[in-house]
């Protein structure tokens, strides 16, 4: 693992609402973070109990994403020291490079986004426009 450094700005995006568990949700979005290198192998993540206070939820549920990405490989616990990203990118189905794993997830969700349109009644035509226009501050 690399020399640790300072802990990288980091932000959920929860959503009660959507069926998928909480806990499922920080684990993706942690493997998104390290797919898309915006976390690096050495980066600090928050301690549970400051991510739990930060998004407002139980730290068992914060406790069980860490322990999953653990396991996973994804994360590296030091005792004493803290939680961070180890040397592993995280595996999406067989084996993949991260750059292959990204664009795998990318057109995952892009396909779930569109079908999710279509199923509301957009047109495929009016996709571009609807995004450009988003007020989200994503882009």
């Amino acid at each position: 693992m690399n020399s640790t450094r300072a802990e990288p700005e980091l932000s959920f995006s929860l959503n009660a609402a959507n069926g998928v568990p909480i806990y499922r949700q920080i684990i993706q979005q942690i493997e998104y973070a390290v797919l898309s290198e915006r976390m690096r192998p050495g980066d600090k993540l928050p301690t549970i109990r400051s991510l739990a206070v930060a998004l407002k939820i139980n730290p068992n549920t914060i406790a069980k994403a860490y322990g999953e990405l653990e396991i996973r490989g994804v994360l590296a616990t030091r005792v004493g020291s803290g939680t961070y990203v180890s040397d592993k990118a995280p595996l999406l189905g067989e084996a993949l490079s991260a750059e292959e794993g990204l664009n795998r997830k990318i057109r995952e969700v892009l396909g779930r986004f569109v079908q999710d349109m279509r199923d509301l009644g957009v047109d495929k035509a009016e996709l571009p426009g609807l995004i450009r226009s988003y007020e989200g501050g994503i882009f």
